[in-house]
């Protein structure tokens, strides 16, 4: 499979984040961003492609922004939505980008 995935994962709980809208998107010449595509997670808080069928992966650098202030809603966080940047050198290959998450920090790391 070729494209961009994710999953996001609460530590605080140990369990998948349902429901999270994400949104892939790509610079533009003038600096602006521009979407490529959008989903929610599902019920293991994983979204396997953002790419439509018959959309090729490009190299250059790719934004996901992850809507967590939704998740949160009701209970005290930081982060309203955090955005991932990350550089496509080769595009015959499948990026993975999880987020691991909890009400006040985060990490992400380059999947497999």
């Amino acid at each position: 499979m070729i494209g961009i995935s994710t999953h996001v994962l609460d530590t605080s709980t140990g369990q998948p984040v349902r429901g999270v809208r994400v949104v892939l998107e790509r610079p533009s010449l003038n600096g602006m961003w521009f979407p490529e595509g959008e989903a929610r997670t599902d019920s293991n808080g994983r979204i396997s492609q953002f790419l439509a069928p018959g959309d090729a992966l490009e190299e250059g650098i790719y934004r996901l922004t992850f809507y967590v202030g939704e998740y949160f809603e009701g209970q005290q966080h930081f982060y309203p939505e955090i955005s991932v940047q990350f550089l496509v050198h080769d595009p015959s290959i499948h990026y993975h980008v999880p987020l691991l998450l909890s009400p006040y920090g985060y990490t992400t790391y380059r999947g497999s």
